[in-house]
């Protein structure tokens, strides 16, 4: 375990500057940056022409264990995000069962502890039925609390629909509290008007217009102005509208920031062009929206009002997408290809180096308040991806980690390839081998309860 690691003269992209150095791993953690003299068996990798960036913390997770395993669990899913150099994530609570309950929530952990290959942490879950229970807890042991997914369970579950419930919860929760922000009297207005005309199958191409930008807006607005009146902590879960990131500031630091938000990368990445190609395959909630949207969250992006970028990595069946338009499943897996995704962009000139290390590495450590990651600083974990922005391989089922076994990705050709990843100084990927004696560890956080 933590063999003392060396990567030489590889291309460091942190805190806003690129510079070729070597780079340490002792016990874990970067021990040294700069010019580094190779000493007594030190394993040595070559970063020749290599770009390192911190781990990925990937915000937004659904990795289906317990309960969903049939789609993915712990396991297969923190393989498949190593592999896209993610190595922290936080899971969201809609698995079976929910996690309301701090018991349901320390089983979950202890399950990661055996399984996963990545950095963990998971989400508490409050809907209608835990809100009195949560707001008597003392939050400050919970990395936030959410109740993205639990709408699955039953109606009358999202918060972004109960202005009484988020008064109550908002006035009371001093955690961070990230919500899934659509109206759902909205939705079920639309998807009425459409079943007269379609029935129960109902063109994929329709989605966008009927969980529509009138939806996310009006919630998105009316839940930033309780969190105001509160001074809550409230982040906005996958924002998919241009129109929504009109709502959010970027003239003050993230770490004094009390509403945040975030972008899931298919909204950067799809548009409504695609639906007549892919279907129910890129069929999320909130959905994939418009060209002018994609183009909207992509500036929000650049200028800060969106603060981060998550993968809202959602696996499902083949057989469970593909039904009709109601019984299709939403969601779909990215968490292998995110940072792919992202230095496509780079490719094409719409976005730095510098930029995605923020949004993908830095942005998330400050956030959510997570203790020594998501730099490349002397000190703290040696999570780390190194990558080639010069390999072009095309994403094929046999080259996917997901237990679900497709992408709606299959078929892109990227320019971009990760070719190591550490996880606490372990060498947990190399080049398409897995190393998977040394599990992840539990994500360290300071939420200072306020």
């Amino acid at each position: 375990m933590n063999q003392d690691i060396l990567i030489k003269n590889s291309t460091i992209v942190n805190e806003g500057k690129i510079v070729v150095a070597d780079l340490l791993i002792s016990n874990g953690r970067i021990d040294q940056i700069g010019s580094i003299d190779v000493g007594p068996n030190y394993k040595i990798i070559d970063g020749t022409g290599k770009y390192l960036f911190p781990g990925i913390i990937d915000g937004q997770v659904h990795f289906r264990e317990p309960g969903l395993t049939h789609k993915g669990d712990l396991y297969t899913e923190s393989k498949s995000a190593v592999a896209g150099g993610v190595t922290s994530f936080i899971d969201m609570p809609n698995t079976v069962p929910n996690i309301l309950t701090i018991k349901s929530l320390k089983e979950k952990f202890k399950i990661a502890s055996k399984k996963s290959l990545a950095n963990y942490s998971f989400f508490l879950g409050v809907n209608g039925d835990n809100i009195d229970e949560i707001i008597k807890l003392d939050t400050g042991p919970f990395i936030g609390i959410s109740d993205d997914g639990l709408y699955f369970t039953k109606k009358g579950n999202l918060l972004a629909d109960s202005p009484e419930k988020m008064e109550k919860l908002f006035a009371n929760c001093k955690s961070i509290i990230a919500i899934h922000s659509e109206k759902e009297e909205i939705i079920e207005a639309n998807e009425q008007a459409f079943k007269k005309t379609y029935g129960e199958d109902i063109p994929a191409k329709f989605h966008p217009i009927i969980r529509s930008t009138e939806g996310c807006y009006e919630a998105t607005k009316r839940a930033i102005a309780i969190a105001e009146k509160y001074n809550t902590r409230l982040h906005i879960l996958h924002l998919s509208t241009e129109a929504e990131t009109h709502l959010f500031k970027n003239n003050i630091p993230l770490n004094e920031k009390k509403i945040t938000t975030e972008v899931s990368v298919h909204h950067l990445w799809f548009s409504d062009n695609d639906y007549d190609r892919l279907g129910m395959l890129i069929k999320w909630n909130p959905a994939i929206k418009t060209n002018k949207d994609k183009q909207g969250l992509f500036q929000a992006l650049l200028d800060d009002r969106i603060d981060i970028i998550t993968t809202d990595h959602a696996p499902h069946t083949l057989e469970e997408k593909e039904r009709p338009y109601f019984q299709s499943m939403s969601g779909a897996p990215m968490v292998q290809h995110t940072l792919n995704c992202m230095l496509e962009f780079y490719k094409q000139d719409l976005i730095s180096l510098e930029k995605i290390v923020e949004k993908m590495c830095h942005n998330p450590a400050i956030l959510y308040r997570i203790t020594d990651r998501g730099f490349i600083r002397e000190g703290y974990f040696a999570d780390l991806t190194l990558v080639d922005l010069d390999s072009k391989w095309t994403v094929a089922k046999d080259n996917l980690f997901y237990k679900c076994g497709w992408s709606p990705l299959e078929g892109t050709t990227f320019q971009t390839e990760i070719k190591q990843t550490f996880v606490n100084g372990n060498l947990v990927y190399d080049d398409g081998i897995f190393f998977e004696e040394e599990k992840g560890k539990e994500i360290e956080f300071d939420n200072g309860n306020q």
